[in-house]
């Protein structure tokens, strides 16, 4: 989904994004406490990756300042400090889940995709929606068992659809989730997307709907 990474070490920021951005994810950077202090404030993440040891207003008091704004955004802690005592005051200040450094990308993928996975509700990262099978860890998705070709943004949109069945989407909230803030959009981008994954899933038991003039609604179809 969107994503906000607090990180002042370019090399391991860059490797973050990287990674991130691979699996389809929008993925914004602050390099400083001021610079995350105005985006937290100014745009909606679904997740936010934050560095304890920032210039500026350090991981603490953004995630202190954050909480007492009542903004429940999943914040995942990555920090140098392997103390007990660290860890549990950084969940006691809200955090919901740290991971220590140095760290494997691979482990810090899992954790986004848990936290990802709690804020839609879903224990699990399988899911079956009626002849259509979805898997957020493995990435694949299939239809009667046969498996879908779908690019690293088709798969994020087909999840954004799946976490909000019956709700509508609009074009902007789609935008927001999809493209970072570097990328340039163009006005037909997410109508184009939503195209060819509506091609994709023709025989599927979901199907995305326009609503014309505000966007889109996946809705689960009942069998025959």
């Amino acid at each position: 989904m969107r994503i906000l990474v607090i990180e002042d070490a370019e090399d391991l920021a860059d490797a973050v994004i990287d990674s991130l951005r691979g699996l389809g994810h929008a993925v914004d950077w602050a390099a400083d406490g001021h610079q995350a202090d105005e985006l937290l404030r100014t745009e909606t993440y679904q997740l936010i990756i934050l560095d304890v040891m920032l210039p500026g207003p350090d991981g603490q008091t953004l995630l202190r300042q954050l909480r007492r704004r009542g903004d429940q955004t999943p914040v995942l802690v990555t920090t140098a400090r392997s103390q007990i005592d660290t860890k549990i005051h950084l969940l006691d200040l809200g955090a919901d889940d740290y991971i220590v450094k140095p760290f494997d990308l691979r482990e810090l993928e899992a954790r986004c995709r848990a936290l990802l996975r709690r804020s839609h509700g879903m224990a699990s990262s399988e899911a079956v929606f009626g002849n259509l099978a979805f898997d957020a860890a493995g990435r694949t998705a299939a239809i009667d068992g046969r498996p879908l070709d779908l690019s690293a943004r088709e798969f994020r949109l087909l999840e954004l659809f799946l976490g909000n069945l019956g709700r509508v989407l609009t074009r902007t909230a789609l935008i927001e989730q999809l493209f970072d803030l570097e990328q340039a959009v163009t006005p037909n981008a997410v109508e184009m997307s939503v195209s060819r994954l509506r091609r994709k899933l023709e025989g599927a038991s979901v199907v995305i709907r326009t609503v014309h003039g505000v966007g889109y609604v996946g809705e689960k179809q009942n069998a025959d």
